[in-house]
């Protein structure tokens, strides 16, 4: 009898370890880290010249604010969560005339090389050629995705490929 109650005091040990364990897990993924990076948009308002047309520059570039889980790859998030586009825009973003073209039907990030000197190399996957446009329009493209990756500091100078893209 005295084997019965110690294979049930150690059979209980362990059940309640392991439920322990589980629940301590949960509450790990529910505190999942964050980090507070910045999107790039574009804002036509902001990109006029003197005589009010759109100067297609850097100048409409809008920055703002979102989280993302803190991983081992926050460059590769943060362009991932830029190319959702418009569904990262609130209402109060498009109420301030904010905009973006992304997404883009078919666009995926395919690779992030970051190399030492700090040039980043984007390798993308554009099947359906959405990338391609007028010259306004794939500069600011462009231009969205370099600044994103610029705001971390080891990123130095940004490279697309294939050299296709980004193309009018």
């Amino acid at each position: 009898m005295n084997k019965k109650i110690l294979y049930l005091v150690l059979f209980l040990v362990i059940i309640f370890g392991v439920v322990s364990y589980l629940g301590l897990k949960n509450k790990e993924i529910e505190q999942i880290a964050t980090k507070k990076v910045l999107l790039y948009y574009y804002n036509p308002e902001k990109d006029r010249s003197e005589d009010g047309n759109i100067k297609c520059s850097r100048d409409g570039l809008m920055a703002i604010e979102r989280e993302i889980p803190v991983t081992k790859t926050p460059i590769r998030d943060t362009i991932n969560l830029l190319l959702k586009g418009k569904e990262n825009l609130t209402e109060e973003d498009i109420t301030q005339g904010i905009t973006t073209e992304y997404s883009l039907e078919g666009l995926s990030l395919v690779e992030v090389n970051l190399k030492e000197d700090g040039t980043l190399i984007l390798k993308f996957d554009d099947p359906l050629n959405k990338t391609s446009g007028g010259s306004c329009r794939v500069g600011i493209l462009w231009f969205q995705i370099e600044a994103t990756a610029k705001q971390f500091p080891e990123v130095k100078e940004v490279h697309f490929f294939p050299e296709e893209l980004f193309q009018p």
